[in-house]
């Protein structure tokens, strides 16, 4: 079976992608509107890209009158973001966040959800969000007329107490349980993981590397 992804209508791209490529991170987005009040929206259309620089990206969607929705808006005035990641506890609150509240409203009381001052950036971050990335604006890329890729600079991170071992690094799998995108309504959680090790090429073969303690 095959696609001609040249000849396809954008929309019918949308349905194979979304459907495909899972499980997706979702960002719960945190930008200032004009009049200072915080807009919170979910994002499946993101993922972390690089680490020198810290970079993360945003799939930034037109709204249903060929404009610019809030978060874009906002991101293009301010300059920066706040990448609050979902874990199964708020994930019902992030659903919330995707409802259509009208601009210079915040979508957070309505979500239980409650803001805390940023670090770096005047843009805060959710409280209830097991990690935060607080993001200054890397680049705004328009590469159609109904989407904006926000490309942004990680220059702060959060995360709830116990969560990350600060002498490591290491982050506590048995407290951290996120949530992924699938397609629609659907979403996935993350308690069925494995481990694999990668071989080393060794003697003309590979070589899966003894177990570690």
């Amino acid at each position: 079976m095959h696609f001609d992804f040249e000849s396809m209508p954008p929309r019918d791209r949308y349905k194979l992608l979304t459907a495909t490529v899972v499980p997706r991170p979702i960002a719960l987005v945190t930008t200032l509107n004009e009049n200072g009040s915080v807009n919170a929206a979910p994002f499946s259309f993101f993922n972390v890209f690089s680490e020198d620089p810290a970079l993360v990206v945003l799939g930034l969607e037109g709204d249903r009158e060929g404009g610019y929705k809030h978060t874009t808006r906002n991101i293009f005035r301010t300059g920066e973001f706040t990448v609050n990641l979902v874990d199964e506890a708020i994930a019902e609150a992030m659903v919330k966040c995707a409802a259509r509240v009208p601009q210079g409203r915040s979508e957070l009381p309505h979500a239980g959800l409650t803001e805390t001052a940023a670090m770096k950036i005047d843009t805060p971050r959710i409280s209830e969000a097991p990690v935060s990335l607080e993001c200054r604006s890397h680049d705004m890329l328009k590469v159609s007329a109904t989407r904006v890729l926000a490309i942004g600079d990680v220059v702060a991170m959060h995360a709830r107490d116990g969560l990350i071992d600060p002498r490591t690094g290491r982050l506590d799998w048995e407290q951290y349980h996120p949530v992924g995108r699938l397609y629609a309504n659907g979403y996935i959680r993350t308690h069925d993981r494995f481990d694999m090790a990668i071989p080393e090429f060794a003697d003309g073969a590979l070589r899966t590397p003894a177990a570690k303690d």
